[in-house]
């Protein structure tokens, strides 16, 4: 080989050895940012106070879920986090939006729950992971999937195959994910919760320990959490868990018992309510901010760990909410915010909790605590203007095709979404009847109906007005019912009976109604599309009538802010922004605003759409107040 050539080969073979060294470099250096991993030892629970290793921690958690904030605003929610001066983030997984259907699954974008943990180290936070199944969160049916409860059989929370085969799998696709990033693998993954306050509900002995197995063989390897309150601390625990306890006010008899069922172990509380979550038709609660830091203060003197429940809490946008159940005597459904009344606001602002926090914290610190990070600007639009609407009939041949029954069938049931059921929203029905009388739900009825004679309004239906008065009618009518998913029970005992729609018969003159014609009216993406990229929109010079949905635009010129909508004279219904389902808003309050994300908007033209059930001004308004309602203090 000639010399000039050897001379090149080995210039080659040098500036690729060059390039190698760098990427493993490179590597190494984003390894150590994201893990800061010092140790071989992770969490540890082999005495009175937590190690982490091998030294003495205490773990400064709160919780945040990713799936209730917007992705673009991440960082900046874990951000304040961390300049407040906790070390320990805590998040649910939501099961229900990671497989919309069964063995469909999305970890991707809003749901990137890797990304999540990683920016969670690459930030110097630690994680507590929270996988469920079960994960109340006040999230509907407890972040179980609606599509599990089309088996007539099914026992939610408990080792009934059916049950267990679902978590199995889903489980297989998560645990995946989220095993590389534990401690042990230089991630940020300190500790795992088995299940999730089963303590309440408790029906199965064996199915505790078939959840800690189900973690265990896929390769779950850091210290395992439980979590009750104190009622469910007698039931809730698993042999090899440390058990934690929830609650808002501190009664040193929890610890005494806390101790006596696991001596010498570290105590903490996995949920210390920071505030609570509110309900339609009652007021917004708040907590104050000086009982909290007294719990705060005593605890600290205790030595114990804490995780505020919720340090941000957040929105539960689209459809989300779960119910209130327990000594009610019908479900309640929770609101579209779910601000908690927490240190950090629904929009990320700092409240005077977030400042006592940390000035009581910066006292604990051997560095000084970060700076504040700048808040997110807001902006008070001009009104939008609605210029065109389309009735709820005009937009049924956007839905999936009808589906014929002779008798009604429930939205779980229902042969939509590749087999897996209706998810979420409304549901139309429509008969016949040929003369008036008294129409009754026997209580069949999931959650609310609006009921039409010929698509006129004549009533509604709901679990205290069981019985309407149908106005006498001569001859054939079509009578439609459209039932309202209000939200699925998340706690208590009765997660088995959280089927809507129509869920039995309903009578009309005490005789069973026949031969339904039944209409999905989910409102997910694609229909939501269909119908704004439709030609058959009506000016609104036009006569209405509800239900409807409205349509407008709104034009940005510069980088779009955060915002609330208001909407004083609207009824009752949901808001679309460029597809996106803002939530559901109701005229009963206590919420009478709702958040919109500045990263949900955009420059130039944005689509608004509303569906409402029975009034509008035809104006949409923009604030950058939110409007929790009156308020009460948490009880």
């Amino acid at each position: 080989m000639a010399p000039w050539m050897l001379f090149f080969k080995r210039k080659r073979l040098i500036l690729l050895y060059i390039v190698l060294t760098l990427i493993i470099v490179f590597h190494s250096i984003r390894k150590h940012l994201e893990v800061r991993m010092t140790g071989v030892e992770g969490l540890r629970a082999n005495s009175s106070w937590f190690t982490l290793e091998k030294k003495p921690f205490r773990i400064l958690g709160g919780s945040i879920h990713y799936f209730r904030v917007p992705s673009a605003y991440w960082e900046d929610r874990l951000m304040k986090m961390k300049a407040c001066g906790l070390n320990t983030l805590t998040t649910y997984v939501p099961w229900n939006l990671h497989e919309p259907q069964q063995g469909v699954f999305d970890f991707k974008n809003q749901l990137d729950l890797e990304a999540y943990l990683r920016l969670a180290g690459r930030l110097g936070l630690w994680v507590i992971l929270r996988p469920g199944p079960y994960i109340c969160a006040e999230w509907d049916l407890g972040g179980l999937p609606s599509w599990l409860l089309r088996d007539p059989n099914m026992r939610l929370r408990t080792t009934y195959s059916g049950f267990t085969d679902a978590v199995n799998s889903f489980f297989d696709q998560l645990i995946t994910k989220v095993a590389p990033l534990q401690y042990s693998k230089g991630g940020p993954i300190i500790a795992v919760q088995v299940e999730n306050e089963y303590g309440s509900y408790a029906k199965d002995e064996a199915y505790m320990p078939f959840i800690k197995e189900a973690l265990l063989s896929r390769g779950i390897t850091e210290l395992l959490l439980t979590s009750d309150n104190k009622a469910g601390l007698k039931a809730g625990g698993v042999k090899g868990a440390l058990e934690t306890i929830n609650f808002q006010d501190l009664d040193p008899e929890d610890f005494s018992y806390l101790n006596a069922i696991q001596p010498f172990k570290p105590q903490m509380v996995m949920e210390y309510w920071s505030g609570w979550f509110d309900v339609w038709g009652g007021r917004h609660h708040i907590y104050s901010p000086e009982v909290m830091m007294s719990v705060v203060a005593k605890l600290f003197e205790m030595g114990v760990s804490i995780n505020f429940y919720m340090f941000h809490g957040g929105t539960n946008f689209g459809f989300m909410n779960g119910a209130l159940a327990v000594d009610l005597p019908a479900p309640k459904p929770m609101i579209t915010s779910y601000d908690y009344d927490a240190p950090l606001s629904e929009a990320g602002d700092y409240t005077t909790k977030y400042h006592l926090l940390r000035n009581f914290f910066s006292q604990y610190q051997i560095q000084p605590l970060p700076d504040l990070p700048a808040l997110q600007k807001r902006r008070a639009y001009q009104p939008v203007i609605i210029e065109q609407r389309l009735s709820l009939w005009e937009a049924l041949p956007f839905t999936d095709k009808p589906y014929k029954s002779e008798r009604p069938v429930n939205m779980e049931n229902l042969p939509v979404n590749n087999d897996n059921g209706q998810l979420y929203g409304y549901t139309l029905y429509e008969t016949t009847i040929s003369s008036g009388g008294v129409l009754n739900s026997k209580n069949n009825i999931r959650d609310r109906a609006l009921v039409f004679v010929d698509k006129e309004y004549v009533g509604f239906i709901n679990d205290e007005a069981q019985k309407l008065v149908i106005p006498n009618v001569t001859e054939e009518r079509s009578l439609s019912l459209l039932v309202e998913n209000c939200g699925r029970v998340n706690y208590g005992k009765t997660l088995n009976n959280q089927r809507k729609g129509i869920v039995g018969d309903i009578e009309f003159n005490e005789l069973p109604l026949r031969g339904f014609i039944i209409h999905s009216l989910d409102m997910n993406p694609g229909f939501i599309n269909r119908l704004e990229g439709s030609g058959s929109w009506i000016s609104m010079r036009q006569q209405t009538s509800f239900p409807a949905f409205f349509k407008g635009r709104m034009y940005l010129n510069r980088n779009p802010k955060d915002t609330f909508i208001r909407l004083p004279v609207w009824k009752k219904g949901v808001v679309f922004i460029n597809g996106q389902n803002l939530g559901r808003y109701w005229s009963i309050g206590p919420q009478q605003t709702l958040y919109v994300p500045g990263p949900w908007l955009k420059i130039g033209e944005n689509q608004i759409m509303v569906f409402e059930e029975r009034e509008t001004d035809g104006k949409i308004e923009f604030t950058t107040t939110p409007e929790y309602g009156m308020t009460v203090d948490v009880q």
